[in-house]
């Protein structure tokens, strides 16, 4: 009984964990692509030049990120490698715990399995979620996480947005689409400060970032589906051959 108790607890944990944070936010839905090798080159640019002086992958490593991105290593080590790591290491940072948690308060969470626990649509829109905000320390709210921890690094491809309306307002506002136009409707978050990027540059960038913390929660993945088509195959043909053996065995019997 205590190990079937365990086991569920185990089981809820993890739905628990999703709600912090604000799981009720609506979220806009995109389909990842492990196998877009263009995006998951771009995600990974991303993400080295501007997530990871503080988040980490521990659970990844270059060269396998690179092979599976298709990306030559010496261009990994050129580009994507900034200290003396070598290739074949994990993606870690030179920060340490102890030295994050004086300086931020926690330490900053290692993203490789981010999108196993959130969900890509969190995540997704999240990284687009951020909005100006005088009182809290950074400056900057979220939409998805309210009163968040971090300041908004893409604020310079983003701009600067604002926020009109309360949460309410902003939920009931979320996903509206103008009939005419195709656009959303939302007037609750505006930019008052572009960035370097337009509205539609900077979502495909978060796209690209996304899909490839979905491809480092599950590198394996695509192998997963090849092995198991294989097997399955392997299963049908074999099917036939059991079922003539058995025939075969069972002939004089009856």
């Amino acid at each position: 009984m205590k190990k079937f108790l365990v086991a569920i607890v185990m089981a809820v944990l993890p739905l628990a964990a999703n709600a912090a944070g604000g799981a009720k936010a609506p979220l806009d839905h995109i389909e990842v692509d492990p196998t877009n090798q263009a995006s998951l080159q771009r995600g990974m640019q991303t993400f080295v030049n501007n997530c990871m002086g503080c988040h980490s992958l521990k659970y990844q490593r270059f060269e396998r990120a690179a092979v599976d991105a298709g990306i030559p290593n010496e261009l990994v080590e050129e580009h994507l490698i900034f200290g003396d790591q070598k290739i074949g290491e994990q993606m870690t940072i030179a920060m340490s715990s102890a030295d994050a948690g004086n300086w931020f308060g926690n330490p900053p969470p290692d993203l490789s399995l981010e999108t196993r626990l959130r969900g890509p649509d969190w995540v997704y829109t999240y990284l687009r979620g951020f909005y100006k905000d005088e009182s809290r320390p950074y400056g900057v709210n979220n939409t998805v996480f309210k009163d968040v921890g971090m300041p908004n690094v893409l604020e310079h491809l983003e701009g600067v947005k604002v926020n009109n309306c309360t949460p309410e307002e902003l939920h009931a506002a979320h996903g509206k689409i103008d009939p005419l136009t195709g656009k959303s409707m939302n007037s609750c978050i505006t930019v008052v400060k572009e960035g370097e990027l337009s509205p539609e540059e900077f979502d495909k960038v978060i796209y690209d970032l996304t899909n490839f913390l979905a491809y480092v929660g599950e590198p394996y993945k695509q192998d997963s589906k090849r092995i198991g088509i294989n097997v399955l195959i392997f299963l049908f043909i074999f099917f036939f051959f059991a079922f003539a053996l058995k025939k075969e065995y069972w002939r004089d019997v009856h």
